[in-house]
């Protein structure tokens, strides 16, 4: 893992479209502003670990009708 030190109106750099600047710091809390193209999407990380889980969800479920379907079909042709 990288790690920068930044005050508040100091920015970096992801890439060469990406600009990730501080804001404000207050207590713990950081806040970040972000310039991304359109293109990109953004997710804090714990929607994103969700996303995942879900798409492994519907892939495992997908799989698992696709073998019964096959299943099917084989007994069907018996």
């Amino acid at each position: 893992m990288l790690i920068l030190t930044r005050r508040p109106g100091e920015s970096l750099f992801l890439g060469e479209n990406i600009r990730i600047t501080v804001l404000g710091i207050q207590g713990k809390q950081v806040k970040l502003g972000l310039d991304v193209p359109p293109e990109t999407t953004v997710y804090r990380e714990e929607v994103y670990k969700r996303v995942i889980d879900e798409n492994r969800r519907a892939l495992a479920a997908n799989n698992e009708d696709l073998m019964v379907a096959a299943e099917l079909w084989q007994a069907k042709k018996k």
